[in-house]
């Protein structure tokens, strides 16, 4: 193999593969990224088994061929080279070495053959439909922080994606929930995902997938099936596995007869229970929500006996009521709401809160209380 390539261009897609390789490995091969010279392009693909990331760029080819090179070192190389420099790969000197040449700068690192390294992209794709980037968006941040990472309960570890009855009709609906609290948004479902298999989707792939469609326009291919889904977008190809188990049903936990309705500004409630947090330092993060007719007290306190209080103006409909919930929940869960209002529908003390967002039926939160 040998070839000529941008060093911006190689760099953007070495910067894409490379965080899926993991740091440590006890499997040399998969400590490397496969690099595959032909048709005009160069062909990279990082993998850890579970998770593959594949990216083509352009590349100026002078001998077509393939090896693979440590994907960490190759990116660190490639990140310190001058920039609008030209980058030179070369395998056809040495055996076993990629050389790599940009003007007087020369590195040679070591390589595995490229027949070693596994492909998990193959197999079929029962259903097959387009999504979006804007709208994968939507659905990835309004649910992610819900999920668990607690890997005892591993069925948690992802986003369960499926469709769904909405009131609107059939949707495409991402779920998350850690048990402390759920998201739930739903999507038009789109041409092709009809009786598409409820999948979960792993928190590392969806982390991996929301960079790369991060300044994305245009759709993103979906393809799945019981056990994989692909993403195609651009020149990358994501493919991961999905996680074999079943998410339970979240229905049960969302409440139906929450009488007690709160509604109050977004940014005027976000701010106070910030700065309620910088009191609310132990372990539990709690912070207390005294309801009245025409005012919320929100207030904390620390174990050192700190503690502080703020009152803003609500409309909350229902007797007094105080309820408790850790802080940095409340802040993960409001940060997602683009509308003005924040809605919260309560029970009791101790019963779970619904939180709306009112410039968005699509959307809904789940939030467990906490004794405080």
């Amino acid at each position: 193999m040998k070839l000529t390539i941008e060093r911006a261009v190689l760099l953007r897609a070495l910067a894409h593969v490379q965080s899926v390789v993991e740091r440590r490995n006890t499997i040399p091969i998969l400590s490397n990224v496969r690099l595959e010279a032909e048709d005009g392009n160069l062909r990279l693909t990082a993998t850890d088994m579970d998770l593959e990331v594949v990216e083509a760029v352009p590349a100026e080819l002078a001998v077509a061929g393939a090896t693979t090179a440590p994907a960490h070192t190759l990116y660190d190389i490639c990140r310190k080279l001058p920039d609008g420099a030209e980058v030179a790969l070369d395998t056809t000197g040495d055996a076993g070495r990629l050389e790599i040449t940009c003007g007087r700068i020369n590195f040679r690192l070591p390589c595995l053959p490229p027949e070693d390294f596994p492909v998990m992209s193959g197999g079929e794709f029962s259903h097959h439909f387009a999504l979006p980037a804007s709208e994968l968006r939507r659905l990835i941040d309004k649910t992610r922080f819900a999920v668990s990472t607690e890997e005892t309960r591993y069925y948690l570890n992802g986003i369960y994606l499926h469709c769904a009855d909405a009131e609107e009709g059939q949707a495409l609906r991402a779920v998350a929930t850690d048990g402390h609290r759920l998201a739930r948004v739903d999507s038009d479902l789109p041409d092709g995902a009809d009786g598409m298999p409820g999948v979960i989707v792993p928190r590392k792939a969806i982390g991996e997938l929301r960079k790369l469609i991060d300044e994305m326009d245009g759709a993103v291919q979906i393809d799945m099936s019981d056990t994989k889904i692909r993403y195609t977008f651009d020149t990358v190809v994501l493919t991961t596995k999905l996680i074999d188990g079943t998410f339970p049903d979240y229905e049960r936990v969302i409440p139906q007869n929450n009488d007690k309705m709160l509604e109050i500004d977004s940014r005027p409630f976000i701010d106070a229970v910030d700065r309620m947090a910088a009191i609310s330092t132990d372990k539990s993060r709690s912070i207390k929500l005294a309801l009245d007719s025409d005012k919320l007290m929100l207030s904390a306190n620390s174990p050192d006996s700190a503690s502080g209080e703020e009152e803003l103006p609500v409309e909350f409909a229902g007797p007094g009521l105080e309820i408790g919930f850790n802080s940095r929940y409340v802040l993960d869960m409001t940060s997602h709401i683009d509308g003005e209002r924040i809605q919260f529908s309560m029970a009791d003390a101790v019963s779970p809160t619904i939180v709306r967002d009112t410039s968005d039926p699509t959307t809904l939160f789940v939030l467990m209380p906490m004794r405080v």
